[in-house]
This record gives structure tokens, C-alpha cells and sequence, in this order.
């Protein structure tokens, strides 16, 4: 049974969100950084799962401008990429005044861990998903989507409504202009944010000392072994992991069904990963 969670960041944005917590209770936590115009609610199968198998608390929110943490309108709403990456912050912070913490992230949560200062105070990254985004990666049909996407479909949608509304077009939670514009930027470049002058992403990666896991499908569009690596190369202590889906019994993982109950069969070496940075299993 998930408690609602309200949390406050460094400039004052207010989060909404949820905790997981074992019985018997524990003073082990794991903060689930979520993927772009993905709600906190889609991540509370796993968080139910590993509060249950791991005896851990699980802490999920939404970042600014995103479900529980949306204001009544996006319309001149101002937030970026960069805005969430203050967001993980805070909830990292929240749990690790509780207790020893790690983050298990999906897609941009992984990017953001980086980004941020919280990673001082996590003992590591479980990463599900997270790659560059960038179209020279993917295969020619998903490539040419992608193109149609940023270049063709969503710059009229954002003119006209003042925001990204992704609930119109069928994927998601509607995304403040801000965050429209850094992950378009973002993905045009091979490199990632690694290439955008503006931000030193580089150095903020080279400053993560927690080891960092990262675990990429193969039939992963968005972030197959070969865009992860752009991202998992910079972080100092990575392990890149891929993942077959027939190996599970899977016909498809795909980029967004690693933290749904249908992939538990991925979950299981989480644990084995969780126990190894708590320093052994939780007693229940």
C-alpha cells in the first residue's frame, strides 16, 4: 500500500509522489527516477514488488510539471531538463536522511543521475533504459518516426498550445515547453547532452564515484546497447548489461516495459544488486 509524498526541492517546487514501505519496516531506500512524460503510477508495480522481495522502502514522484507535480496550467509554465534534475535531487534527499539509498532509474532518470548532486549520497544506479535518443542509433523506419516527431508533428503542437501535449498525441503525460525543447536539443546530437556547449555534462559525470549499472534491451528503439553506450561511457564505474528478451520468455521488451510486471524476470538480479550495496540481505 503506497502513502502519498509530498516533497519540497532546493527553489521551492513543490513534488508530488508516493512511499513503499516493507513490513517489517527497514531503513534501506530506493528512489525510482522516472523516464520523460512517464507518471510516478506506472513505476508502483515495481515499487510494490521490491518493497515486498527486498524489504526496502521505494520512494516515487513526478517531476515538475508531470502528474501529481503539474500546476492547473502548462501554458507559460517555466521548467527544463535541468529543473528535474533538481527534482531527483530532492527525493534523493529526502531518503537518504532516512537511511542508505540507491536510485533505480528508467530512461531519463539515469541521464539526470548524473547531472545532479544526489549521486554523493546514493551507493549506486540501477539504470533500465537509458540511451542518447539520438536517431543515427535506431533502424530506418523507427528513425524516420523519430524525425517526423520532433520535426514535423510536435513543433506546431507546442506554437499552438504553449506546451508538449503528449495526451493529445497518444504518449504520455503533457511535458512543459522547457522540457520540450532540452530533450528535442538533446536528441538531435549523437553525443547527447554531452555535445550541447551550454552544459558540462562531461565533467558532472566524471565527478559520479557510485557504481552504476545499466541494463538496455536489445529490441530497445530508443536506447539499444549502442545509444546506452554514449551515456554509460562517461560514468567512471558502469557496467553495461544487455538484455535478450527471449532469455526471459519475452517476445518484446522494447523501451517501455522493463519496470511493468510482464518483465519481473528482470527484476530478480536487482535484488542480488540491492543486497550487494546494502552490504547483504534485510532481515524480515
Amino acid at each position: 500500500m503506497a502513502n502519498r509524498l509530498h516533497l519540497t526541492t532546493s527553489d521551492g517546487a513543490r513534488l508530488g509522489g508516493a512511499c513503499f514501505h516493507p513490513t517489517p519496516a527497514s531503513e534501506r531506500w530506493v528512489v525510482v527516477g522516472g523516464a520523460t512524460a512517464v507518471p510516478h503510477t506506472y513505476y508502483h508495480p515495481l515499487a510494490e514488488w521490491l518493497a515486498d522481495r527486498a524489504a526496502v522502502n521505494v520512494l516515487t514522484f513526478d517531476y515538475r510539471g508531470v502528474g501529481d507535480s503539474a500546476p492547473d496550467g502548462l501554458r507559460g509554465y517555466a521548467a527544463g531538463y535541468l529543473d528535474w534534475v533538481t527534482d531527483l535531487d530532492a527525493a534523493i534527499a529526502h531518503a537518504a536522511g532516512r537511511g542508505p539509498t540507491v536510485v533505480v532509474s528508467h530512461s531519463f532518470g539515469g541521464q539526470a543521475y548524473g547531472l545532479g548532486e544526489g549521486h554523493r549520497r546514493t551507493r549506486g544506479l540501477y539504470a533500465f533504459g537509458m540511451g542518447a535518443g539520438w536517431h543515427g542509433f535506431m533502424s530506418f523506419g523507427e528513425a524516420l518516426k523519430a524525425r517526423l516527431f520532433w520535426h514535423v508533428i510536435t513543433p506546431p503542437a507546442v506554437a499552438l498550445w504553449g506546451y508538449l501535449p503528449a495526451r493529445r498525441l497518444g504518449f504520455g503525460e503533457d511535458l512543459p515547453r522547457g522540457v520540450y525543447r532540452d530533450w528535442k536539443r538533446w536528441c538531435g546530437f549523437p553525443d547527447h547532452f554531452f555535445d550541447d556547449p551550454g552544459l558540462d555534462a562531461a565533467a558532472r559525470y566524471a565527478r559520479v564515484e557510485a557504481p552504476v549499472v545499466g541494463i538496455n534491451a536489445s529490441d530497445d528503439a530508443w536506447s539499444g546497447p549502442e545509444s546506452a553506450a554514449v551515456l554509460l561511457s562517461r560514468y567512471p564505474n558502469a557496467d553495461a548489461i544487455t538484455v535478450e528478451p527471449s532469455r526471459y520468455g519475452l517476445d518484446a521488451i522494447g523501451h517501455m516495459r522493463y519496470v511493468r510486471p510482464a518483465c519481473e524476470a528482470l527484476w530478480t538480479p536487482l535484488v542480488v544488486w540491492l543486497e550487494e550495496r546494502f552490504g547483504g540481505p534485510s532481515r524480515r
